[in-house]
Formats: C-alpha cells, sequence, structure tokens
C-alpha cells in the first residue's frame, strides 16, 4: 500500500493547449495569477431556475468568466448519472473549447461512514457511477461529503473502510477521491486527517473550502449565526493543505473595495502559495448581495489581486 508521503507528490492535471479570443482572460497558473476553476455551485440558482444548462455550463465559464476549468455538481446531471455518450459528447466539447475539467462534486449518493455496513457499501457503489463519468471526462477526482452517524471511534472506524473502499475502486480508474470539510465532524479536521492518515491510500485526500468550517451546522456555512462552533479556516486549511488535490475559495460578501467581509482571505491564500500548491484553485460565490455573475467576477478578482500582492 502506498504511504502518505508518496500522496504528497501531487497529481498535475496540465490545461489543454488553448486559443482564447481576445476578449477572454487567461487564468492559467503563472507567476502573477493562480490556477483558477469554476465551482458549479456559484450558478445554482440558474441552473436550478432554467435560466443555464448544465451542458452549457462550460461554455459560460469560459466566454463569461475566462475560466477555462471546471468543477461539476452531480446534482445537475443526476439523469444522465450512466449516460456514456453524454458524458463523451461533454469531454468532446470541452476539449474542442480548450476547457479542462477538473473534478465532479458528488452529494445525495449516501454516507460512506453509515454505521451498517450494507448502506456503506452501498453508498460506495452509489459514488462509483460518478468515478466513471470523472474517467471520461477526464477530470482527476471526484469530491466526496464523509458523512455517517455515530460515537466518534464507531464513525471513525466506519469512514475508514467507506472512505478507503471508494479509495481503492475510483484508484484502478485514475480517479482521486477528496474530502471536503462539509459541516458537522468533517469540519473537525484533525479528526478528518486522523482518518486519512489510517486509510494510508495514495487515492484519498482534501478539497479544502474556505468557508466551511462550521462544527454544529451541516454543510458547515459560516456565513451567518447559525455557526455556534467554528473550527476556524485558517487553522482547518493548515491541517488540509498538505492532502490537497484541489481549493474551494467560498465568498459569502464583499465591501466597496472588493475584499471579502467574512474570510481572511489574504492570510488563506498565503497558506495556499506558501505550501507549493500547484493544482486549481476553484471559484465558488456563495453569498446573495451580488448576483451569481458579479459574485463570481468579484471572487476571480479578489483572489487573483491577493495572490499577486503575495511575496
Amino acid at each position: 500500500m502506498a504511504t502518505r508521503r508518496s500522496f504528497i507528490a501531487k497529481s498535475t492535471q496540465g490545461l489543454f493547449a488553448l486559443c482564447l479570443p481576445k476578449t477572454v482572460l487567461d487564468f492559467s497558473m503563472n507567476i502573477e495569477n493562480p490556477k483558477l476553476s469554476l465551482a458549479q455551485w456559484s450558478l445554482h440558482r440558474a441552473l436550478q431556475k432554467g435560466e443555464l444548462k448544465a451542458h452549457d455550463f462550460p461554455k459560460v465559464s469560459l466566454e463569461d468568466f475566462g475560466i477555462p476549468a471546471v468543477e461539476y455538481v452531480n446534482q445537475f446531471y443526476m439523469n444522465k448519472a450512466r449516460d456514456t455518450a453524454y458524458w463523451k459528447s461533454l469531454a468532446a466539447g470541452t476539449r474542442d473549447m480548450g476547457v479542462t475539467n477538473v473534478l465532479i462534486m458528488v452529494d445525495s449518493e449516501g454516507d460512506l461512514g453509515d454505521p451498517k455496513n450494507n448502506k456503506r457499501m452501498a453508498a460506495v457503489d452509489n459514488h462509483m457511477k460518478w468515478v466513471e463519468a470523472a474517467r471520461i471526462l477526464g477530470c482527476h477526482s471526484i469530491r466526496v461529503n464523509a458523512f455517517g452517524k455515530g460515537k466518534p471511534e464507531q464513525l471513525k472506524a466506519a469512514l475508514v473502510d467507506g472512505l478507503g473502499e471508494l479509495a481503492a475502486r475510483a484508484w484502478e480508474q485514475g480517479i482521486y477521491v477528496l474530502i471536503e470539510n462539509h459541516g458537522l465532524h468533517t469540519s473537525d479536521a484533525r479528526f478528518m486527517v486522523d482518518i486519512i492518515t489510517e486509510v494510508d491510500h495514495p487515492g484519498l485526500g482534501t478539497l479544502p473550502d474556505f468557508g466551511n468550517w462550521c462544527l454544529n451546522k451541516e454543510w458547515g456555512s459560516t456565513m451567518g449565526a447559525a455557526c455556534t462552533e467554528n473550527y476556524g479556516p485558517v487553522s482547518g486549511l493548515k491541517d488540509f493543505l498538505p492532502f490537497a488535490q484541489g481549493v474551494s475559495a467560498k465568498t459569502y460578501a464583499f465591501d466597496a473595495e472588493g475584499n471579502e467581509t467574512i474570510l481572511p482571505y489574504k492570510e488563506l491564500l498565503s497558506l495556499v502559495k506558501a505550501s507549493g500548491f500547484d493544482g486549481h484553485i476553484g471559484i465558488e460565490y456563495e453569498g446573495s448581495e451580488l448576483s451569481e455573475a458579479a459574485g463570481i467576477r468579484a471572487t476571480r478578482d479578489l483572489v487573483t489581486r491577493v495572490w499577486a500582492d503575495l511575496d
């Protein structure tokens, strides 16, 4: 079995060679800019209202926001999950556009830490169809939720088993399984790192989200007054970064100068840059004060401005 040390050697997912129109910004990695991707959840209201078709998401990311890499959310493709032809068509379209498919965020497929073995293994099976879709698209990962119930030791054992089984099976397809902090115990970074370390598989890692560190709220949003126990974005990011194959740059609200008002963005991005992380930083606007489009642009501009200012 591979060791944790071997996992830290990050996989690289290079951008396809592309010729962008002059009106489209290129946010691929260089000295001044990080390598950006767009999280589909940033447009969830438009998708849920039918104002945007899921199939058009990569085109919108590139042409409207100048971001040539995308992170899908499985909720918008549930009726296409096992449609191999659909995924091949989407892969061909993104390849023609020069858009990189980064990962698929997987929700609502069962608890990988369910205390009952049969339900836990059913959840693993449910996730595998998205592993196959990710493989066809050329993604490097799926993002999962490490939910489950029970006392800490029971929960830990169940997650070690469920995540370990999924990581082993996904690895055979060349796909990483990434844990995102999504509230409750999944936002207890030390607890989750202990699980990753015990599984000790090169295909199991993290997708740290800047904003989801609430310990007493499912999904973990730190926006608003509902979160009374917060692991802390800086502490959580420090713990998760050594295992990260992606980073989610969550934003909620901005001041007049374009600074995020809830999260310590300079400190967070400084940690990412200092770590030598070379994967995609996913733009994910989750606020309500700006439109989705304006929020995406504000987040994109904040990340690139702060990144360029860091030593």
